[in-house]
């Protein structure tokens, strides 16, 4: 009886992940268990954070900490409200905690819930063990994070100019990822953007195309992989349907099929994913 309890103990740890918001207007994701969870990144309201995880049975109190990618205002925009007036810590590295306390977009300045990590040093909040990761875009810094639990990786990287080694590094660590599939090329540059955001959204500090998103699946697949999530979708320059074909196409070129080698889904801008479990 004591050998069979050992073993129900150690049963692998059951870890959610969810959706809030993705795109220019906001995003905030959800990873948990049904014990506690984190929040990566806190560009929507407070109340409509509250109000997505208790529609989804997952209670706010339970929240242990935010982690920021970058200041940008679609990212932020509540980290001061959660942090100050919920007490819960916000971990960032130090550049975007300054990038934070300068911006227009948060009310409430970061006093004793400012957490400050830096880039490839692990750290723990719980069974999750955390690592932030250089991600190039225009920001006064931005970071990816790899988290680690009962064996498996999850790994977020948005707001990607392009994908260095690191971030490539990362990516293929992971058995659950995130990845920017922000514009469609040919959307971008004959759509209605002046020249100037059309090349700042192109450049190597903007954000990731469609197709190189779906050149970087196809070429450096790895069988680890179970699931992907392609984030921040433009609402001028994308749409779901679109992204998701670009990606299929180019994986059917090197034989990999998507629901069979792992699955791919697309999280949109302002409606929340279903609660997605980690396996």
């Amino acid at each position: 009886m004591t050998q069979v309890g050992a073993s129900l103990k150690y049963t692998a740890m059951k870890v959610s992940f969810l959706s809030l918001s993705s795109g220019s207007s906001g995003n905030c994701y959800y990873l948990g268990t049904p014990e506690y969870g984190i929040l990566i990144d806190a560009g929507i309201s407070d109340r409509w954070i509250r109000k997505i995880l208790r529609d989804k049975e997952i209670d706010f109190e339970k929240i242990l900490a935010v982690l920021v990618t970058h200041d940008h205002g679609d990212h932020i925009k509540t980290v001061g409200c959660l942090g100050e007036k919920y007490n819960i810590p916000v971990y960032s590295t130090e550049p975007v905690h300054d990038g934070i306390d300068r911006s227009r977009f948060v009310e409430e300045t970061l006093f004793q819930s400012r957490r400050i990590i830096e880039k490839e040093v692990p750290f723990m909040i719980r069974d999750f063990k955390i690592e932030a990761f250089e991600v190039p875009h225009d920001s006064s810094d931005n970071v990816g994070y790899m988290i680690e639990f009962d064996n498996q990786r999850f790994t977020i990287a948005t707001d990607v100019g392009f994908i260095t080694d690191t971030v490539s590094r990362y990516l293929c660590m992971a058995n659950h990822l995130v990845l920017e599939a922000n514009y469609d090329y040919e959307m971008l540059m004959f759509g209605n953007y002046p020249p100037f955001l059309k090349e700042r959204v192109s450049s190597p500090t903007g954000h990731l195309s469609n197709q190189d998103a779906a050149e970087f699946l196809a070429t450096h697949f790895m069988p680890t992989w179970k699931n992907i999530w392609l984030c921040h979708l433009s609402r001028e320059n994308n749409h779901p349907e679109l992204v998701y074909k670009t990606v299929d196409f180019r994986l059917q070129r090197e034989g990999i099929r998507i629901g069979k080698d792992f699955n791919l889904n697309v999280l949109k801008r302002m409606t929340p994913s279903e609660l997605f479990v980690l396996e």
